[in-house]
């Protein structure tokens, strides 16, 4: 008995906690708001915006090759699911100053769901 909730709890605190939202859903949000600008999965590259594969957990402005404003740069913030979803609501209103232009994502299950989209993205751009 030890030994199995030793494993569970092991395996609770090794692995993030899977994020909340629909990643399918997430992923026609980001088809029809996002890629326009941005890039995700195998040989993503920097584009209008930064590409944003391991975007989750990754400290803002740092992408490597992406030239990002001051405001980026200087915002302190690194992309968890909380930080993510009050951004994306609406990314002026977060981080004043920044070069991005998107009106943002108004509703909480539009955030939810993109968010699950991009945090199945390792570095690499593989799920």
């Amino acid at each position: 008995m030890v030994a199995a909730s030793t494993l569970a709890l092991t395996a609770f605190t090794t692995f993030p906690a899977a994020a909340d939202g629909d990643a399918a859903a997430g992923e026609k949000i980001f088809n029809t708001k996002c890629k326009v600008c941005h890039q995700i999965g195998p040989g993503a590259k920097n584009f209008v915006g930064p590409d944003l594969n391991a975007v989750i957990g990754r400290k803002a402005g740092t992408a490597e090759g992406y030239s990002y404003s001051d405001a980026m740069k200087a915002s302190g913030l690194t992309w968890d699911e909380a930080t993510f979803k009050e951004y994306i609501k609406d990314p002026k209103a977060k981080v004043p100053g920044i070069k991005m232009i998107f009106a943002g994502l108004p509703k909480e299950t539009d955030q939810e769901n993109l968010y699950a989209y991009l945090a199945q993205f390792k570095a690499d751009g593989s799920k």
